[in-house]
C-alpha cells in the first residue's frame, strides 16, 4: 500500500503492533458491521414483538446480539489470525462454497438493493412530499453508489458513526420518554415463551443484527488497516462494544414496541411500512417533533443499512471474484478494483426495475431458499475453520467459542427449515 492511500493518523506500525493506549479512539469496524445489520425488518420485527407479548422476548433479543458477537468476532479472527479473508477459508473447505456463495451473492443482492432502497425512500417521503416513493428510492440508491463509490474507508466510517449516533439517540430516547415500569423490563431478561411467540423468538434471536454482513466484519479489520494476531484483541473490544450499541437499541425499539403498542393494543402493518404506523402514534400522543425526530432515526437506519451493504457485500464479491481469477495477491485498495464497483452497480441499478413491478414469484423463491441457508452455511464453516489446523492454535476456539457457534447453527438451522417449509406451504 503506498502511504498516500492510508489515513495520517495511521501509522505503518499500526498494522502489526496495535496502540497500548487510546483504544476506545480506534472503535469503528464493529459500529459499521452492527449498524448494517439492524435494518428497518429488523426494526419492525422487534416492535411488533414487544407489541404482541409486551417485554416477555426480551431475553430474545438480548441472546440474538450475544449470537452475532460471536459470529462477529469468529469471522474477524479468522482474517487476523490466519491473515487471509473468510472466503479464501470457506475455499478451503470445497469448490461447492464458491460455488454456494457465488449463486447467493448475485440472487440476494437483486433482491436486497430494492428492499434497502425502498425501506429508506419511507421515511424520506414522508419527511419530504416533494417526490413519489419510488423517485425517493432511487435517489437513495443512487446517492449511497456515490457515496461509496466515491469515498475512502475513514469518510465512509465516519458517516456511518454519524448515523449510529442518530438512531441510538432517537430511539434510546423515545423509550425514556415512554417512562418503563423497571420491573417490567427486569422481567423480560427471565427466558419465556408465551403462546404464539416461537416464531418471532426465533426471528428476535436470529434476525436482529445481521446476515451476510456479519462475515463482512472481518473484511471493514482489514480496510482500517488491522492485520495480524496482535489486532485481535483491538478487534474483541471494537465488536463487543458494536453489539453493546445495538443491544440498547433493540432493547429501546422493544421498549417502545411494549409501552406504546402492546398497552393501547395497537397493531402493526406488515413490512417497512409499519414503521409509519409508529410515527402516526408518537404524533398523535407526544406531537408532531417527536414523530419527526422518530422519522429522523428510522431514516438514519435505513440508510445505515443501506451504505453498509453496498460498502462490505462489495468487499465480500471484490475477494470471492480475486480468488475465482486466481490471483493470490490481495488487493490493497480493493474500494478501487472494478470488481467492488461492478458490484456497486449490481446493488443498485438493476434492483430499480423491481421499484416499478412486482417481483418476480420465482426470484423471490429463489432468494428466500437460497439466503435461508446463508446463517447456518457460517455459522457451520466458522466452527470447522476456527477449530482447524488452518488457524494458529492460540487463536482457535475455546469451549465457550464453540458452545455459542454450535447453538447458533442449529438456531440457524431451525430457522432455516421454517423458512423452506413457508415457501413450500405458501
Amino acid at each position: 500500500m503506498q502511504p498516500e492511500d492510508r489515513a495520517p493518523s495511521e501509522p505503518d506500525s499500526d498494522r502489526t503492533s496495535p496502540p497500548r493506549t487510546n483504544r476506545w479512539k480506534l472503535i469503528g469496524p464493529g459500529l459499521v458491521a452492527a449498524a448494517t445489520g439492524v435494518g428497518a425488518g429488523d426494526l419492525v420485527a422487534t416492535l411488533v414483538a414487544g407489541s404482541r407479548f409486551g417485554y416477555a422476548l426480551l431475553w430474545a433479543a438480548v441472546l440474538g446480539c450475544i449470537v452475532k458477537i460471536a459470529l462477529s468476532e469468529g469471522a474477524a479472527r479468522y482474517h487476523l489470525s490466519t491473515e487471509s479473508t473468510i472466503f479464501e477459508g470457506w475455499r478451503s473447505l470445497g469448490a461447492w462454497t464458491s460455488w454456494y456463495f457465488g449463486i447467493y451473492i448475485l440472487v440476494w443482492g437483486f433482491i436486497y438493493g430494492a428492499t434497502a432502497m425502498s425501506a429508506t425512500a419511507l421515511p424520506l417521503a414522508v419527511l419530504f412530499p416533494v417526490l413519489p416513493l419510488p423517485a425517493w428510492a432511487i435517489v437513495a440508491g443512487v446517492a449511497s453508489f456515490l457515496f461509496v463509490a466515491l469515498n475512502r474507508y475513514e469518510t465512509f466510517e465516519r458517516v456511518m458513526k454519524v448515523l449510529v449516533a442518530v438512531m441510538f439517540v432517537v430511539i434510546t430516547g423515545l423509550a425514556v420518554l415512554v417512562a418503563p415500569g423497571l420491573g417490567g423490563v427486569l422481567g423480560g431478561l427471565v427466558p419465556s415463551l408465551p403462546e404464539g411467540s416461537v416464531f418471532y423468538t426465533l426471528g428476535l434471536i436470529g434476525g436482529v443484527g445481521g446476515t451476510i454482513t456479519t462475515a463482512a466484519y472481518g473484511y471493514w479489520v482489514n480496510t482500517k488497516g488491522w492485520r495480524g494476531p496482535a489486532w485481535i484483541p483491538m478487534m474483541r473490544l471494537d465488536n463487543g462494544v458494536a453489539y453493546a450499541v445495538t443491544g440498547t437499541f433493540v432493547v429501546a425499539m422493544l421498549i417502545v414496541g411494549a409501552e406504546l403498542l402492546h398497552s393501547a393494543q395497537i397493531a402493526l402493518a406488515a413490512g417497512d411500512r409499519g414503521l409509519l404506523n409508529l410515527s402516526d402514534v408518537l404524533e398523535e400522543r407526544f406531537g408532531q417533533p417527536v414523530a419527526i425526530a422518530f422519522l429522523v432515526g428510522f431514516a438514519a437506519t435505513a440508510m445505515s443499512s443501506l451504505f453498509g451493504v453496498w460498502h462490505g457485500v462489495s468487499l465480500l464479491f471484490s475477494d470471492f471474484v480475486e480468488h475465482m481469477r486466481g490471483q493470490t495477491e490481495r488487493s490493497e485498495r480493493p474500494e478501487r478494483q472494478w470488481p467492488f464497483r461492478a458490484y456497486l452497480a449490481w446493488l443498485t441499478f438493476p434492483p430499480m426495475l423491481l421499484l416499478f413491478f412486482d417481483e418476480p414469484f420465482l426470484l423471490v423463491i429463489i432468494y428466500g431458499v437460497v439466503g435461508a441457508f446463508f446463517m447456518p452455511f457460517l455459522a457451520v464453516t466458522l466452527l470447522l475453520l476456527l477449530n482447524s489446523k488452518r488457524v494458529p492454535a492460540e487463536d482457535r476456539n475455546g469451549w465457550l467459542s464453540n458452545g455459542v457457534l454450535a447453538a447458533a447453527a442449529l438456531l440457524f438451522l431451525v430457522l432455516c427449515v421454517q423458512q423452506i417449509w413457508s415457501f413450500l406451504a405458501a
